[in-house]
């Protein structure tokens, strides 16, 4: 029942996306340093048995697809290493815009959508820019942005420093320190086995296909969307760790998009699709299997 790699052209940038099994549509949209790869196997299994097909993308910038129109190999060609680039198709607002496509070129008009931290930030933004595209959305771990204009300039700027660090030292050492972030401090209670897993997904990276993600899809760089929580329509649900450093993100969210329920994952941090994998499998098939209409 395992998912299958395929390459999907969108308006001249190329996807990397796995998919596997038959029915409606569950789209997966992973974090940053994360990739198709990342989402637990019981989960992808666990939904292709329910018959589900699941399709889970490599989003701009991560694993095998480019951050930027032309060769899939671009990331490599800047001629300044450690400077900005063109990283416009790396925007949460452009993913958003290009995720209709990728569905429709698979043969779906519509998917139910799970993302996680960055992944969530892009699914907000397609239930609100693309409604007609969302059947249901689950929402890990989410933000809707900096409402702040100094506080979104202040995240930018700290963003490319970190996009520069990356270029500079090499994917190892960015990712060491990534590790080590509070936000991530619940992988530590994953196995050895689990953790190795992931780490093989975040060091393959292109260190300027992430440095690109950091600049165009930071939360500092994104269009804000608090004030246009209001008009999602879709059945929602927000999942989020008892001890997730920014759980409070997570709870405005729900507060803000109407009739969202919020589930809390006791002893999970940022991750609960990692952290508490069969919670977070039992509370996401449970919903999207839903009879919302009712």
């Amino acid at each position: 029942m395992s998912a299958v790699p395929r390459n999907v052209d969108v308006n001249g940038l190329r996807w990397a996306v796995r998919v596997g099994g038959s029915g409606p549509a569950l789209l997966l949209l992973h974090g940053f340093t994360g990739s198709g790869r990342s989402w637990d196997d019981g989960l992808v299994d666990a939904a292709i048995g329910a018959g589900f097909t699941t399709i889970a993308p490599d989003l701009p910038g991560h694993g095998g697809t480019a951050w930027r129109v032309g060769d899939p190999t671009a990331a490599g060609e800047a001629a300044d290493p450690a400077g900005p680039g063109d990283s416009s198709r790396a925007t949460i607002e452009r993913t958003a815009d290009d995720l209709p496509v990728l569905l429709r070129a698979l043969g779906h008009d519509r998917a139910h959508v799970i993302g996680y931290s960055l992944g969530a930030r892009v699914a907000l933004r397609l239930a609100i820019a693309h409604p007609a595209f969302v059947a249901c959305l689950v929402l890990e771990a989410p933000s809707a942005g900096i409402v702040d204009a100094a506080g979104r300039a202040l995240r930018c700027a700290a963003d490319d420093a970190l996009a520069r660090n990356l270029q500079r030292g090499g994917i190892g050492p960015f990712i060491d320190a990534w590790e080590r972030t509070p936000v991530l401090a619940g992988e530590a209670r994953l196995g050895a086995r689990a953790r190795a897993a992931i780490r093989e997904v975040r060091v393959a990276h292109d260190p300027a296909g992430l440095a690109a993600s950091l600049r165009a899809a930071g939360q500092g760089a994104m269009e804000p969307l608090h004030g246009r929580l209001r008009e999602i329509g879709s059945p929602t649900l927000v999942i989020v760790g008892t001890d997730d450093p920014v759980r409070d993100r997570a709870t405005t969210v729900a507060a803000g998009v109407p009739g969202a329920r919020l589930a809390v994952i006791d002893g999970a941090g940022h991750a609960p699709h990692l952290e508490a994998p069969a919670a977070f499998r039992r509370l996401v098939l449970d919903f999207i299997s839903e009879d919302h209409a009712a």
